[in-house]
């Protein structure tokens, strides 16, 4: 039974906005354990992306490899981490050591051998109304099998939706799917209590149930990369690339279990 505590219900100052570290301090209480991909082997060919060689070489460490946007990086052997999301979907985030300011995340399915991939970059300036992390996505394949289902995309199926998600005793955040760009949050406990806003989302379709979700703030420098299961399991994986409250780059892990709220639906015009 998930524990839930009393802990953090005092409003947050409304001046006083929270820093990354502050508010994911725990956050992933509730994640699912993460998975030893020791001796694992795989490429991805990510359509209008790099092609990724992934050789684990234990429970923490990876040595990849990638031309595009990686071109020039040559070998490299960086920290992962890996949760078993569903049977035979894996998400795999790569809190980059050898590239500064830098994520890469890739969910992918052993039976269909589908995937996507999402890279998160810390920009060097901030620029006002302009989130400061950028994400870029991609769809592709595991090489060496046969390819089936559905080739993961962009996804309206959030659109008016309204869950809650708790990842800790005394963490519970409140999220509004508002159309394809944009969604709203609030804090419903924890130390961002009563603050929220409206930032800039992404959601794409893995499979049926699973979504790719992240977000990209405007306030501070976060950045995050979700994938909700909203079919039987209810749960979410996820992690956050962003600055913290002394100005350096920071990856954070996060998880929770998810309770749909509701949803509306609109009977005319639609959102973007």
């Amino acid at each position: 039974m998930t524990e839930i505590s009393t802990d953090r219900l005092d409003a947050a100052p409304a001046d006083e906005w929270r820093s990354y570290d502050e508010f994911a301090a725990g956050i992933d209480t509730y994640r699912l354990p993460s998975a030893d991909l020791t001796g694992e082997q795989l490429a991805i060919a990510f359509a209008g992306g790099p092609t990724v060689h992934l050789n684990f070489t234990d429970a923490q460490t990876v040595s990849w490899s990638a031309d595009g946007v990686f071109a020039g990086s040559g070998s490299s052997t960086d920290p992962y981490d890996a949760v078993h999301v569903r049977d035979g979907v894996v998400y795999v985030n790569l809190p980059f050591s050898s590239r500064s300011r830098e994520a890469l995340t890739i969910v992918y399915s052993t039976m269909t051998r589908r995937a996507l991939g999402v890279h998160s970059v810390i920009q060097p300036e901030h620029v006002e109304d302009v989130p400061q992390v950028t994400q870029e996505f991609w769809a592709g394949a595991v090489v060496g099998g046969e390819v089936t289902g559905e080739e993961p995309g962009p996804s309206r199926d959030l659109i008016g939706k309204r869950n809650i998600y708790r990842y800790s005793p005394a963490h519970l955040y409140e999220h509004v799917y508002m159309s394809s760009e944009r969604y709203m949050w609030q804090c419903l406990q924890g130390v961002q209590r009563g603050h929220g806003d409206v930032d800039l989302s992404t959601v794409w379709k893995f499979a049926d149930g699973l979504y790719l979700f992240c977000f990209r703030e405007f306030k501070i420098a976060v950045a995050s990369v979700w994938l909700h299961d909203l079919g039987y399991a209810l749960r979410t994986t996820g992690i956050f690339l962003g600055l913290n409250g002394s100005g350096e780059s920071q990856h954070s892990g996060a998880g929770g279990h998810i309770y749909p709220l509701g949803a509306v639906a609109y009977p005319d015009i639609q959102p973007i």
